[in-house]
This record gives structure tokens, C-alpha cells and sequence, in this order.
């Protein structure tokens, strides 16, 4: 199966067949049109010929769920997929970057960091960053800031709001789990162009969460202090290179060019950015109707394919749509409530995962093409951080080999014995609606065979992550394997005080997060980050599943796309400002 098709490919390889049998100039002269060929340039990120980058139309994008908030400081990651588009923050991932280096199909790395609002940044002693703000910026020409510049000032509100330590806020946001030993004692304005951020303590963290993190938007001060928030999307001006102009409930969110807009685009430096006049979101619960819309070319891009059998659908009905893998972190992995029966117990949490049959579950559900070695929240690619499966202990390496009989012996072991049903317990598997429920039907069907029932109940993702922020479940989805910054996923999702993963009470691996997050060296922190990985896998606080490709589809004349999803933490459409459409072939192709 062929995953990246070129719709343009063959067109132009017959006209190099053409032209190297001299039939070409003979068709042009017939044709003038035909001499009229599209303008081609190279990508000098992947090396291929693209047609070269046009302004104008819409670029149409389909989406599981609305946007959570438009606020990030109340919403955390919830709020920023599209507002990032908007609100900008001080650094995004570098464009430029050749694709076989950084691939931008998962979140930001430092290497890859270049400035957004921020010109540069300097560290010139271990307790003090400085960020000198990119001169020229203008937030939008809407009221109450009437396109007025970008200053130093707007950058000390916005992160003494997210601390609530000046500017008049006093309390800090909800969402500083990943801020993890980063103690400010001051953030303040040395002059019209210059933060100065002193640390109480030295943080290998700090200057990264201050240039790229889900709540380090830069809002307008002036809408902050007339509304007190930014929940109310109409009050949203930012400096991004697009507009928040229409959002319908449920329905879909537009977004207008900003026709002042500071950026150009990091391949091609000499065009101004964004290309497209207009970002639409579709909200499309519904899977089916979303892969409809993909076949009749009413989306540019769909969002998420988890399945192999909707990836070989469109194969099959659409050969001209590009369909691109997605390999950055496992979403099949599951979390649970380990401090309260049944999952207290690591007897039952080792049977939950003897049970899983991890290669029949590849072929069957995943086409053969997951990853299957066992790993925890990190990638096993980053070596830095993770000990390898082969380096395992014996004893919890073989608890991930298939063993129904081992897995009811321990279940036994821990009193839970069949009933006369030949049920051992019930609990309640709370499923995010961005996902097939075939999944949590498929292994709730291995787990029946030890005697564990489950009642999957399918949230949006409101509801989803409140419950999972109240720890309110039993077993729910989980995310790991993550290629990505390990704070995130090792101290967010399974301390005491972290979110979205499972619920634990395990005062040794808090006391591991909070020296990571003291950490004054990188091996250090990266030894620590190795402990809590292991930690994790070795008291099997999650349940592996194996690490499948999603996939992304678009259509063929959505140009300058290569498989990218994120340019930071939520920055989403940032990438699609770099995009253009193919009017020509649009039009060819009949829409």
C-alpha cells in the first residue's frame, strides 16, 4: 500500500516524457495554454519540485471538536490548537528545518527553536533570561488596540498574569504542572524592547517553557484589564497572522487574513505570509462525515485517521488523495485510578496487561504497521531518557507476553475471583470521542476472556478532560511513547498534582519530578527523566497497547504540506499560514 501519493507526480513526468520527445513544443503550439505551465520550485526542506506558492482562496480544515476555550491561561493545551494562529507566543519551531532532521509531526524540540514575538534570547548568567522582542510587530487593527506595536510591557503582563505575580494578578494559572521547580522572582521591562526574567533557582526548563508552552501566549493587556479574561473569543486581537472573525458553536471557526501581518515565510524569505485569505474549521464529530467531505473535496485536510481500514477506504475510492503516517506518540496506551480497588493493586494492573494479546492486536487493528516493543510515557528513540526493552528486568519484561492463564492467576491472587457470572468486576472505561470506540471494544473483549467487564462511556472532550483533571475514572485513555520533552509527559500526567493520566499516590516518583525540575545539569535531569520512566513502566502505572501511525489526508492541491502537524505546543495554524492552495489544479480536478 502506497501511504503518500503526489497528485501532481504524473502530470509532471508526462510533460518531461513530452518534452524529451519534442512532442511538447508540437502540443503548445496547438494548445498555447499547454506552454503555460505552472511555475515550479524546490522545497529546500525535502528537496522536491512544488508548484511555486500562490496567494489567496481558502484553505478548508476539518476537525473532531470545537475549540475548548480561547483563552490558554484557562484552558491550558485545550485552548490552543487554533488560537495559536492568533496569539502568538515568543518561538515556534523553524520552518526551514530540512524534514529528515525535525519531521513537525509532534511538538517542539530545542534545537529546532527559532523566534516568533522574541528577535533573539540570552541567558547571560544561570538565574537570568533575557528576551529582546522582535521590533515591528503590531497587534491587529482592532479595537481597543487599533493595530498599536508590540512592546516589552505586553510580555511582563501576560507572564505575570500566567504567575499571578504583578500587573494585578495575584493568582497563577491551573496549568503550571510542566513549570515544575520554575520560581520566578521577578519579570520585568528593562526598556520599550527588553524582558528580563530572574529565577530563583537555577531551571534547565524556564527559558524553554518561557518561549514555547501552551499558556505562553502573548493576549492584549488593554482586552485583559476591560474583560478579565479572553474567554470570549470576539474580545480575541492578537499579532498572528490571522483573525478570529466567526466562530459557530459547534459548527465551525473562521479565521481572515491579517493583511499587516509581520511574517514571512522561512523557505521562500522574500513572500510575506499567510498565503491563504481565509482558514475554515469544519466541526465534524462524526468520522464518516468528515471522510465524505474529504472524497468530495469540501476539506483540504481531514483531521486524524486512526484506522487502517479508513486509511485503505480512501486508497481506495480517492488514489489521488496524499495521505501521509503520523508517527509521535502512542494513543493506545491506558491509564487508571491506581490508588482505589480494582487497580491498586499491581497484581490486577500486571493482568490487565498479560492479557493483551499485543501482536494479534497489531495485525488485526493496526494493519501490521505499529510498533509493538514495549515502552512507557517516552519513546524508546530517545535514548537519552529511556532504558531499552532489552535492558529490562526478566520478571516485567515477560509480563507483556501474552498470558491469559498467568493473568487469572494473579487476578485470583488478588481476591478477585470469578462469580457465578464468571465475572471477576466491572469498571468503567471513560473513552474520548476523538477516537474509535472499536478500540476500547477490542481490548475490552481480551480482558472478558479473564473475567473484567468494562462499560465504555464516549465524552467529548470537555467533559473528558474535567473528568480526567477531577480524576474522576477508573480507566480511561492514555498518550505515551512521546517523542517530545519528557516534563510533560512524566510529571504532568502522573504526579499527585498532574493532569489527564493516571491517578497515582507515589510519593518516590513526585520526589523524582521535583528534582528533575532542580536538575543543574543535563545529564542529571536526563538521568532523573530515565528513573521516572522506568518508575512508571516497572510499577506498570499504564498499559501498553503498541505505538500505531495516525494518518493525515489531504487533498492534492493543498501545496507545501509534508506530513506536519505542529510548528510548538499548539501551534497548529502556524503551519497552515504556509500552505497555499493550486487553484489551477483545483479547478482541473472539477471543484
Amino acid at each position: 500500500m502506497t501511504l503518500v501519493k503526489t497528485g501532481t507526480a504524473f502530470a509532471l513526468a508526462l510533460v518531461l516524457v513530452l518534452t524529451a520527445t519534442g512532442l511538447w513544443a508540437a502540443a503548445a503550439e496547438e494548445d498555447p495554454a499547454a506552454a503555460a505551465e505552472k511555475e515550479m520550485v524546490l522545497d529546500p526542506t525535502t528537496g522536491k519540485m512544488v508548484t511555486a506558492p500562490e496567494y489567496g482562496g481558502t484553505i478548508t480544515l476539518a476537525a473532531v471538536e470545537e475549540q475548548m476555550s480561547s483563552d490558554t491561561a484557562e484552558s491550558g493545551p485545550n485552548g490552543s490548537g487554533m488560537v495559536d494562529g492568533v496569539v502568538e507566543k515568543l518561538a515556534f519551531a523553524d520552518w526551514a528545518t530540512p524534514r529528515d532532521e525535525f519531521d513537525f509531526q509532534f511538538l517542539n524540540v530545542p534545537a529546532n527553536t527559532r523566534g516568533q514575538l522574541a528577535e533573539s534570547w540570552s541567558q547571560p548568567d544561570p538565574l537570568t533570561l533575557v528576551i529582546n522582542v522582535r521590533q515591528g510587530v503590531h497587534w491587529h487593527d482592532k479595537a481597543p488596540m487599533n493595530g498599536r506595536e508590540l512592546l516589552a510591557d505586553d510580555i511582563v503582563f501576560n507572564f505575570h498574569r500566567v504567575f499571578g505575580m504583578g500587573s494585578g494578578f495575584t493568582e497563577p494559572s491551573e496549568w503550571l504542572q510542566d513549570w515544575a521547580g520554575v520560581e520566578f522572582e521577578s519579570i520585568t521591562a528593562t526598556d520599550q524592547w527588553t524582558v528580563e526574567f530572574k529565577l530563583k533557582q537555577l531551571s534547565l526548563t524556564a527559558l524553554r517553557l518561557v518561549l514555547d508552552h501552551w499558556i505562553s501566549n502573548i493576549y492584549p493587556p488593554e482586552v485583559l484589564q476591560e474583560h478579565g479574561d479572553m474567554l470570549d473569543w470576539r474580545n480575541l486581537v492578537g499579532t498572528g497572522p490571522y483573525e478570529a472573525t466567526e466562530w459557530v458553536g459547534a459548527s465551525s471557526e473562521t479565521y481572515t487574513k491579517n493583511p499587516d501581518y509581520w511574517g514571512f515565510d522561512e523557505k521562500y524569505p522574500e513572500n510575506r505570509l499567510p498565503y491563504a485569505d481565509e482558514i475554515r474549521v469544519l466541526i465534524m464529530p462524526e468520522v464518516a462525515t468528515m471522510l465524505s467531505a474529504v472524497r468530495t473535496g469540501k476539506v483540504d485536510r481531514g483531521y486524524t485517521l486512526r484506522t487502517i481500514d479508513q486509511v485503505e477506504g480512501l486508497e481506495r475510492t480517492n488514489p489521488e488523495l496524499e495521505i501521509w503516517p503520523i508517527y509521535g506518540r502512542a494513543d493506545y496506551m491506558f491509564g487508571m485510578d491506581n490508588i482505589n480497588p480494582p487497580f491498586n493493586d499491581i497484581r490486577v494492573r500486571k493482568a490487565m496487561q498479560m492479557a493483551l494479546n499485543l501482536e494479534e492486536i497489531n495485525s488485526a487493528y493496526f494493519g501490521g504497521h505499529a510498533d509493538m516493543i514495549p515502552q512507557g510515557l517516552l519513546n524508546r528513540l530517545m535514548t537519552e531518557v529511556v532504558f531499552q526493552f532489552e535492558e529490562w528486568p526478566e520478571d516485567v519484561k515477560k509480563v507483556f507476553d501474552y498470558d491469559p492463564e498467568g493473568a487469572e492467576a494473579l487476578l485470583d491472587e488478588a481476591g478477585y475471583p470469578r462469580g457465578a457470572d464468571g465475572t471477576r468486576f466491572s469498571v468503567e472505561f471513560m473513552h474520548l470521542n476523538r477516537y474509535s470506540v472499536t478500540w476500547p471494544e477490542l481490548v475490552g473483549s481480551y480482558w472478558k476472556k479473564i473475567g473484567v467487564d468494562i462499560e465504555i462511556e464516549v465524552l467529548p472532550i470537555n467533559p473528558w478532560v474535567a473528568r480526567s483533571r477531577a480524576k474522576d475514572f477508573q480507566i480511561k485513555n492514555l498518550s505515551g511513547a512521546a517523542k517530545w520533552f519528557p516534563m510533560p509527559y512524566l510529571s504532568g500526567q502522573l504526579t499527585e498534582a498532574g493532569f489527564y493520566g493516571s491517578v497515582n499516590a507515589d510519593a518516590d516518583y513526585d520526589a523524582m519530578s521535583e528534582a528533575a525540575g532542580a536538575a543543574t545539569t543535563t545529564e542529571e535531569q536526563n538521568r532523573i527523566y530515565r528513573q521516572m520512566n522506568q518508575h512508571v513502566i516497572e510499577n506498570f502505572y499504564a498499559i501498553w497497547a503498541g505505538n500505531a501511525p495516525t494518518y493525515q489526508v489531504t487533498q492534492p492541491w493543498l501545496k507545501g504540506y509534508n506530513g506536519e502537524n505542529w510548528m510548538g505546543n499548539g501551534q497548529k495554524i502556524p503551519v497552515f499560514a504556509r500552505l497555499w492552495i493550486d487553484q489551477d489544479l483545483k479547478k482541473e480536478m472539477g471543484f
